[in-house]
């Protein structure tokens, strides 16, 4: 058998049932949620990552498969492969990893799977490069293209750059959609906690009275108990 088989095989045997039907509410999966049609076999992001690390070896066509599947840890699985193999790469394969990335976004379709590997993979990539694709990314209207282009930000907010981020947070104010929100305020309060409150102020002062109420209270998190307050009071 190949090892793509092998860790098909050892991932169902991981399943657990009643932790599946957790994960299948939590993460949304009924009928018009954003998570719609997800299947769950109920295994911890840990154990995931051990058996990714034990099939780093699989091709980008092998993983294409696992991205493929509905199963969810099956596609999780695949993309912590994918950080390790990026990590681990030469230049030519980081441009392979990172193209097969965005053509799946349909396929990196949770909060989860957005979040534990657009920094590692897109982020990483455009550190020294061009980012003109995340702006494409915000602007497409897609809820996961959105999420990967703010999340991408989180490796320059941790190289102490906040351009992008503040530019594409400006892009989603207008989102409806709550994981935006709370993604965007995720970002601001990131910039706030590893570059500095005044940086993630000179964005709130101009815009937090437009922004949904969910992106203002992720983004103020940190913020003493009195200058919160103000900021969800209008008062600043």
């Amino acid at each position: 058998m190949s090892n793509l088989v092998f860790l098909q095989k050892e991932l169902q045997s991981l399943k657990n049932e009643k932790q599946a039907e957790v994960l299948q509410r939590f993460f949304k999966t009924g009928k018009g949620q954003y998570g719609e049609g997800d299947v769950f076999l109920g295994i911890k992001v840990p154990v995931q990552r051990k058996v990714a690390q034990k099939y780093s070896v699989l091709s980008l066509i092998e993983i294409q498969k696992l991205l493929n599947s509905k199963i969810h840890e099956f596609r999780l699985t695949a993309l912590f492969i994918l950080i390790t193999k990026y990590n681990r790469g030469e230049e030519k394969e980081k441009k392979n990893i990172f193209e097969l990335y965005l053509k799946n976004t349909k396929n990196i379709n949770n909060w989860d799977l957005v979040d534990l590997s657009a920094p590692n993979i897109v982020g990483k990539h455009l550190l020294q490069k061009n980012r003109t694709i995340l702006y494409e990314l915000a602007r497409s209207k897609n809820l996961w293209k959105e999420r990967i282009a703010i999340l991408a930000t989180f490796e320059f907010i941790k190289n102490g750059e906040s351009k992008d981020t503040l530019a594409i947070a400006r892009i989603l104010l207008g989102s409806d959609r709550d994981l935006i929100h709370k993604a965007v305020g995720w970002m601001l309060r990131e910039i706030g906690k590893r570059i500095g409150e005044a940086e993630e102020e000179k964005f709130l002062k101009i815009h937090y009275r437009k922004m949904p109420r969910t992106m203002l209270r992720y983004a103020i998190e940190r913020f003493e108990e009195g200058k919160r307050k103000k900021y969800l009071y209008g008062q600043i």
